[in-house]
């Protein structure tokens, strides 16, 4: 009998063994939902951000329609993105307002085909910002170029040398359409007024201006030289200067007063523009840090930035200051050209509008450039819009798109950087112009 049971206990046992060989079913699990960024509940976000990110577990992709809202309102773009986030697109921001992005349920699904069954929920607040007085015109421009940022592109040329639109006549000639942005140069101030330039006279300005283009100008500012002549570049050769910054700390010195004496000129002529409701935007200063920090005993090339951050941020912050109080002009929007390494150098946020970056590929010279715009954003903390000021080789604007260094404007310098092929020419300006992304001045709206 014993023996009987025994039989029986292992014929069961290898039944049961028999059947677990068979294969189970297999479990699904939902996608799970991670964090964000800027991540749920945070406070002081950039009104500037383009676009918020959502991280899961593993690859999803989105049902559609997919119904996706932010406070209320459907977000139109939204898009999986390298692997296991979601990239959605956001309208322009405001500060100092909370958001709630709301993704509704079973709107997410996983490889498997499985659906997050709950709805994801992600609400941060934009910072305050104490916002500067403005003229009418450039408050325009301002919420124009907002509206723009990380969705679209200005083209821009540079005058060639000081006060003309050649190299924009040039585009015009070869592919039809106008740059949106011309960038002046007040480089010849020390001459001015002459027979052959006076900023005085500001018609080219104007006519820009009243046909939608954008108005830009920097200042390659010129002092006494070793020789007697005049120079922006700091160095020991006779056609360079010494002349020394640090004195902007001195009041009493010759240095300072020289300053004071060419800031107050300058301030004339944009005085005249502000006369004529014309708005700037005004990259004085360009380049401060130069090599300082790209190599051991680097320096800035020109003399504000000579001997390093601490004078040419008070240089900065004194021009700022005699500009916009002491002059009252309130047609100046203020551009900070960054190296990409200079963080010391940064003026601060009350003293900048927008920050540029100067970038001159010597090799695949149409290629993103997008290694340098995140320099330039993480030296900001994305609180401020990003211009490639100057450059050689425009990037392709389908690969700033996609990659992400979304410049809020391109401007090539004059001359061979925008006409030769082998840098930009004709054939890749035809191929610009007619991108999607680029606006041209026939696209500018009216901004007075």
């Amino acid at each position: 009998m014993k023996l009987e049971f025994i039989y029986i206990v292992l014929f069961i046992a290898l039944t049961v063994s028999c059947g677990s060989n068979e294969k189970d079913p297999e479990i699904k699990i939902e996608p799970q939902f991670l964090n964000s960024h800027p991540t749920d509940g945070e406070s002081n976000v950039s009104e500037l951000i383009t676009s918020i990110e959502l991280f899961f577990n593993e690859n999803i992709t989105l049902v559609t329609p997919h119904g996706i809202t932010l406070n209320g309102n459907p977000i139109l773009e939204a898009r999986p993105g390298i692997q296991k986030n979601l990239k959605i697109s956001l309208p322009t921001l405001k500060s100092s307002t909370t958001y709630t992005l709301l993704i509704p349920q079973n709107k997410v699904k996983g490889p498997s085909g499985i659906l997050i069954s709950k709805e994801i929920k992600v609400t941060f607040t934009t910072e305050s910002i104490s916002e500067r007085t403005y003229s009418q015109e450039v408050q325009n421009v301002m919420n124009y170029l907002k509206s723009l940022y990380g969705k679209k592109t200005i083209s821009g040329t540079m005058a060639k040398v000081n006060w003309n639109i050649e190299e924009a006549e040039w585009v015009h000639t070869q592919t039809g359409k106008y740059p949106a942005l011309n960038c002046f140069d007040f480089i010849h101030h020390i001459y001015s007024p002459a027979n052959w330039i006076d900023y005085s006279n500001t018609t080219e300005v104007e006519n820009w201006w009243s046909l939608n283009g954008l108005v830009a100008a920097m200042w390659h500012w010129n002092v006494p030289a070793n020789n007697g002549e005049h120079s922006f570049y700091y160095g020991k050769k006779p056609e360079e200067t010494l002349f020394d910054v640090r004195k902007i700390s001195d009041p009493n010195s010759p240095e300072y007063k020289l300053m004071i004496k060419d800031i107050d000129i300058i301030s004339g002529y944009l005085k005249l523009l502000q006369d004529k409701n014309i708005p700037v935007i005004w990259r004085p200063l360009h380049e401060a840090a130069g090599n300082t920090n790209s190599y051991p005993g680097g320096r800035g090339w020109f003399w504000w930035g000579a001997n390093g951050p601490e004078p040419f941020i008070e240089l900065w912050k004194l021009m700022f200051d005699r500009m916009t109080n002491y002059h009252e002009l309130n047609n100046l929007i203020w551009v900070w050209t960054s190296q990409g390494n200079d963080p010391d150098w940064y003026p601060g946020d009350n003293y900048v509008d927008i920050v540029g970056t100067d970038i001159y590929p010597e090799t695949n010279v149409h290629d993103s450039q997008i290694v340098q715009f995140n320099k330039v954003k993480n030296i900001v903390s994305s609180k401020k819009m990003i211009a490639l000021s100057e450059c050689g080789g425009i990037p392709d604007p389908n690969k700033m798109f996609e990659k992400g260094d979304t410049w809020l404007w391109f401007m090539p310098w004059y001359g061979g950087h925008t006409r030769d092929d082998k840098i930009n020419g004709t054939g890749y300006w035809k191929t610009i112009m007619d991108n999607q992304y680029v606006i041209t001045r026939e696209e500018m709206p009216n901004l007075k």
